[in-house]
């Protein structure tokens, strides 16, 4: 499949589909550019809050309490971090370590550590360390390599 990409100063945001036989991968993107934006309730100050799945920095279970941070708050969130995972999994996000997930998507760098593990820096500066356990998957799924077994 050819495509063209192009960043525009001006205007409103345009998503152009030319094709000639309905595929699997014209499917795919046609059910992207339709699908509703992702978003979880999560809970700050005895108000909830509605946040959109692209917000999400990580998320982390401290004390068996699940919170859900993004650039600017940190949420409570009555899920477990399984059940986190499980919602989040139509999105890039990834197990990093036995108490946290986090967004592929905000990181911005990344450093090999000893022992085999990762520190990820996320767009707003912050450090995760991407534990041993699941250093070889992430390296993977970087490749563009498939994790399922």
């Amino acid at each position: 499949m050819k495509y063209t990409i192009e960043q525009i100063q001006k205007g409103e945001d345009e998503l152009i589909l030319r094709y000639q036989r309905l595929n699997y991968e014209v499917e795919s993107v046609l059910q992207f550019m339709n699908a509703p934006p992702k978003k979880i309730i999560g809970t700050k100050n005895d108000t909830q809050a509605v946040i959109d799945f692209t917000d999400i920095l990580y998320a982390e279970t401290v004390d068996r309490k699940t919170f859900i941070y993004t650039a600017d708050d940190v949420f409570r969130s009555e899920l477990t971090l399984t059940q986190l995972e499980e919602v989040l999994n139509t999105v890039n996000f990834f197990r990093c370590a036995k108490s946290m997930i986090i967004n592929i998507d905000k990181i911005s760098t990344l450093k090999s550590l000893a022992s085999n593990r990762i520190d990820a820096t996320l767009v707003n500066g912050e450090h995760i360390i991407i534990s041993r356990t699941y250093a070889s998957e992430f390296r993977k799924i970087l490749k563009g390599e498939s994790t399922d077994e």
